[in-house]
């Protein structure tokens, strides 16, 4: 039930909850918007009614709009925006202490509203908070790895990580994890439309807004390897259901490294189509 309920006090009835449904099941036939019952269960729970209300009538889902924070002025400007994505570096150096508990929370709660596909908002994302269990994730990591390679069993494509074990035994460089206090892992059910795109764009609004509270954060393809194909029993241990794939992975924590400017990356992939008469 999408719990559809507009205060006539506010409502100036514009019209724009009606016309912005991507549902198309609010109707202003009685001059008030509304959904008829019939109609509910058409909702995508996107919410776009609440946020496209100008005076704050309608409430939703049982979100109301004092809930919400405004967004008139309050967004970043142009030039900040593009500093931040054009500066955002993969840290490979961090310090070795835990984040601030709030600020793991709100890191993870922007993620959150990551948009999906369909809206099915079914993204998962688990996280080792605690640099201490990290380190024995680590060690564990590295623990099966070696075993595999001493037995023969590391899949072809997957030899290069006993380059990994040596690293990490010999000269205690953490190539899988890059000595990262925090490890995240975005999966989704295999079964939605779009699980694996779903799970990259929420990690990369963790990592955005990641940057710009002093987080680092790396992109850890190796660890979702390694998660996903060696560690047998470490996807329960981690909370994925069965039925979910695992779409990425991101090692986070207090970066050990600042860096000073943007690079400057060429634009050659850039290819303007010509107009189809």
């Amino acid at each position: 039930m999408p719990e559809f309920s507009v205060d006539k006090e506010k409502c100036t009835q514009c019209g724009l909850c009606a016309k912005d449904c991507v549902a198309h099941i609010i109707d202003m036939d009685s001059g008030w918007p509304r959904i008829p019952k019939e109609k509910e269960i058409g909702c995508r729970k996107c919410q776009h009614c609440l946020a496209i209300c100008p005076s704050g009538a309608v409430s939703i889902l049982g979100k109301s709009p004092s809930q919400s924070t405004l967004i008139q002025g309050a967004f970043p400007d142009p030039d900040q925006m593009e500093i931040l994505i054009k500066g955002r570096r993969s840290v490979r150096h961090y310090v070795d202490e835990n984040l601030d508990p709030e600020l793991m929370q709100r890191l993870l709660d922007v993620a959150c509203q990551a948009p999906t596909g369909g809206n099915v908002r079914q993204v998962q994302l688990s996280v080792i908070d605690d640099k201490h269990m990290m380190d024995k994730f680590r060690q564990h990591t590295y623990d099966v790895v070696e075993k595999l390679a001493n037995d023969g069993k590391l899949p072809d494509k997957r030899k290069v990580f006993a380059n990994f074990v040596f690293l990490w035994q010999k000269k205690h460089i953490d190539v899988l994890f890059r000595g990262a206090p925090h490890l995240l892992v975005a999966s989704a059910p295999r079964n939605i439309s779009s699980p694996v795109a779903d799970c990259v764009i929420a990690l990369s609004y963790f990592e955005l807004f990641a940057q710009t509270l002093g987080v680092g954060t790396v992109w850890d393809g190796l660890a979702r390897c390694a998660i996903d194909e060696l560690l047998s029993g470490v996807r329960k241990k981690l909370g994925i259901p069965e039925d979910h794939l695992i779409g990425a992975a991101m090692a986070f924590g207090k970066p050990a490294v600042h860096y000073h400017c943007t690079v400057e990356n060429d634009n050659s992939n850039i290819v303007r189509c010509p107009v189809f008469l």
